[in-house]
């Protein structure tokens, strides 16, 4: 059965993309535009006030070269490398976050496929990994980008949906055969924007994962508060409110170069089931924080950011391997810039 819904997916999605946050605008004179990311950073790791040396100092967070541009009108593509990521199972493909053909049929329907970004919703999971610092326990631990294709509707000027078939986020080197089918609605209406996702993973061979997660985001005027509510459930476990995760940012944007904000997740797993590989079960962690960000030069070929930030989370998280556990703080400061070194376009 498994085998027959793959091959129906494979063939409805054919190629598609998923259009996030985190991908580039590309500008369709443009034949080729070629970004460097560069993002470093001295931080403080302590627990239960001892200091972590192994994680305290100065660090190269996130270098990235990123290559966008359109072939003709209608079929356009992306990609992305992460220079400092590790290749796992000897594959370059470990540290390519996204690689796509994306081809528009009209202007409602565009179909595109490669290493894309998981369809998972919320405005967390979203964001470019150089621009987050405390993030939540799912967050750490998820495996946004695998080989897929998805088939996109614009619904209208300001909603699209995205129906997504790709490689399962846990699949390993000894299964691949792991799947997963996601369907994603982006949308934006006057204050309000929306990414919510349902989603269903393979985490085992026959045995799936679901997620509900509901991203929202309020602006007005020059505050913004974003609040992701995310669920997760198995067979083996109650549907609602059994393993969740809540995370929440409003940032305040004084003038065009400061931006002040406060953060808090809440990331909990009381069920028994091993289903959630992202949150294990026994965690009820809780983080809080906040920071701000400081854009001496922006224009439309170079950005330069300076920020600082400082998290504190408190409760237990059953992943020993992560940054915040219990009684965990994390103080951070550091650059980030982007450089646009050509684009070239069309006479």
């Amino acid at each position: 059965m498994k085998h027959i819904l793959c091959t129906a997916l494979a063939g409805l999605c054919a190629l598609a993309s998923y259009p996030q946050a985190d991908m580039p605008e590309i500008d369709t004179r443009e034949i080729a535009r070629l970004d460097v990311e560069a993002r470093l950073d001295w931080q403080l790791n302590r627990l239960d006030g001892s200091t972590v040396d192994s994680n305290t100092g100065f660090e190269g967070k996130y270098l990235v070269i990123r290559l966008d541009g359109n072939i003709t009108d209608r079929l356009s593509y992306s990609w992305r490398q992460r220079l400092n990521k590790n290749h796992n199972d000897g594959s370059f493909f470990d540290a390519t976050d996204w690689v796509w053909l994306n081809y528009d049929i009209d202007n409602r329907w565009s179909i595109a496929g490669g290493k894309q970004v998981v369809a998972i919703g919320g405005w967390e999971y979203d964001r470019a990994p150089i621009d987050l610092y405390g993030c939540s326990v799912f967050w750490n631990n998820i495996p946004c980008y695998q080989l897929g294709a998805s088939a996109t509707l614009r619904a209208s000027a300001s909603d699209r949906l995205t129906l997504q078939f790709c490689q399962s986020p846990f699949f390993t080197p000894e299964d691949r055969n792991l799947y997963a089918c996601n369907f994603l609605w982006s949308g934006s209406h006057g204050p309000f924007s929306a990414l919510w996702s349902a989603n269903l993973i393979e985490y085992a061979s026959g045995r799936y994962i679901t997620y509900l997660a509901l991203g929202n985001r309020f602006s007005a005027g020059k505050m913004a508060l974003e609040l992701d509510l995310m669920n997760r459930a198995s067979s083996r476990q109650t549907f609602f409110f059994d393993d969740f995760s809540v995370m929440g940012e409003l940032s305040y944007r004084p003038t065009a170069k400061w931006n002040v904000f406060a953060k808090m997740t809440y990331d909990v797993n009381h069920s028994r089931s091993h289903a959630d590989l992202c949150v294990l079960p026994g965690t009820e962690l809780t983080m809080a924080g906040g920071g701000l960000e400081f854009y001496p030069l922006a224009t439309s070929r170079h950005n330069l950011r300076i920020h600082a930030n400082c998290f504190y989370s408190w409760g237990r998280n059953s992943n020993e391997a992560d940054v915040m556990r219990n009684k965990s703080l994390l103080f951070d400061i550091g650059v980030k810039w982007d450089m646009n070194l050509f684009a070239l376009r069309r006479k």
